[in-house]
């Protein structure tokens, strides 16, 4: 079989690592063998080198460019994916405070879906006092509703380090539809499936995390956006002085932005494919031409699944429906199974549901496009009107 780097387009719908934009990847392709003519592929070059810092400096850009980040806060790049973050959100957050009060505070967790779970588990884990303002589980019985933030338990300002929530979960399907806010306490929120879906307004935030590989690039990095004063930090010793856990120094977030994200060695090919996503969005009109796209790719895919409510289970509340993760289950034994096989066979791939749920799950990523969706759309319909 001869080599090409043309294919013939995926109609995708995995929910990371996710579908990237062909032309995005045969640029890579290409970068990998010869970056800019300079005889060496990208990802061989050093990590502190010129070239590699112009990689960094341009994906920090071009983030600012298409979030209009503002210059309260600075952006910067970290190995691992959200999992990682986890951890070393709950550590800095907690530095950062103990900084400007001298307290060792707490973490307040919004529990709406299974990241934002697991992220409440690690804190503890690491023996971050916590506090759960929310928990959909628990109001509800199931992950498919988020509780209005004036139902929520209100943390005290006086002892929160910081509120944590999931702007959109994954495996349940759910997003949040306006940002909660806090008088006087640090907002952070795990953007890694949604980021750079729509606008945003970072000036809201103390902290934003995006791993790449489920809609801006490839697995093994993540995207930070930090207000600047939670860079100043409690040294070592102030706290280790109250117990509280450090952060290992490759997940220190004022030692990584100090040497722009190049303490260790960065993926660079990896950031490079992210900086090639965002060169694309940008070409193509920025975040209100994708925002406008993607509302259309959803709303095309739950109107076609609402109309067939007694074949089609659909579990979250429409109030707070995901643009980027539309989930479903099929009523009748074993039409889930005929669903995925008929829909493999159209090439339409990567709709099975997470593991721990089940189900069907379509990812509406950006480069997913509308042309793909409404492949599915068509093809929904008429597995609908063949199982009526």
């Amino acid at each position: 079989m001869s080599q090409t780097l043309e294919r013939e387009e995926p109609h995708y719908f995995g929910a990371g690592p996710a579908v990237l934009p062909t032309s995005v990847l045969q640029q890579a392709a290409y970068d990998l063998i010869n970056y800019q003519g300079i005889g060496l592929g990208v990802g061989e070059i050093s990590h502190r080198s010129g070239p590699a810092n112009d990689v960094i400096e341009n994906t920090k850009k071009h983030f600012k460019e298409l979030l209009s980040i503002p210059d309260t806060h600075e952006v910067f790049f970290l190995q691992g994916g959200g999992t990682s973050g986890f951890s070393s959100i709950a550590t800095n957050l907690l530095a950062s405070y103990v900084k400007k009060t001298g307290k060792k505070g707490k973490g307040a967790y919004a529990i709406t879906g299974s990241w934002s779970k697991k992220a409440y588990e690690e804190a503890e884990r690491l023996g971050v006092e916590t506090e759960v303002l929310t928990d959909s589980k628990k109001v509800y019985g199931s992950f498919g509703k988020i509780q209005p933030v004036s139902e929520w338990k209100q943390p005290d300002p006086k002892d929160t380090a910081y509120v944590y929530y999931c702007d959109n979960e994954t495996v349940n399907g759910v997003e949040f539809q306006s940002e909660p806010q806090f008088e006087g306490i640090e907002i952070v929120a795990d953007l890694s499936s949604n980021i750079l879906s729509r606008k945003v307004d970072v000036s809201k935030y103390g902290l934003i995390l995006a791993g790449a590989q489920k809609n801006v690039g490839l697995a093994g990095l993540t995207v930070y956006i930090i207000k600047n004063s939670l860079l100043e930090q409690a040294s070592d010793d102030e706290l280790k002085a109250l117990n509280a856990p450090l952060s290992p120094i490759a997940f220190h977030y004022p030692t990584v932005v100090k040497n722009n994200s190049a303490y260790n060695t960065i993926p660079i090919f990896t950031l490079h494919i992210l900086d090639l996503v965002l060169q694309n969005l940008i070409k193509q009109g920025g975040l209100t031409t994708q925002q406008e796209i993607n509302e259309r790719k959803a709303k095309k895919l739950y109107e076609v699944l609402d109309q067939y409510p007694q074949l089609f289970n659909l579990p979250v509340d429409k109030s707070v429906r995901s643009n980027m993760n539309v989930v479903f289950t099929i009523n009748g034994e074993g039409l889930e199974e005929s669903f995925l096989k008929e829909a493999g066979e159209a090439k339409l791939t990567g709709l099975k549901g997470h593991r721990s749920v089940g189900g069907i799950r379509a990812s509406l990523y950006n480069a997913v496009t509308e042309e793909t969706v409404d492949l599915l759309v068509d093809f929904v319909k008429k597995f609908a009107e063949a199982h009526k």
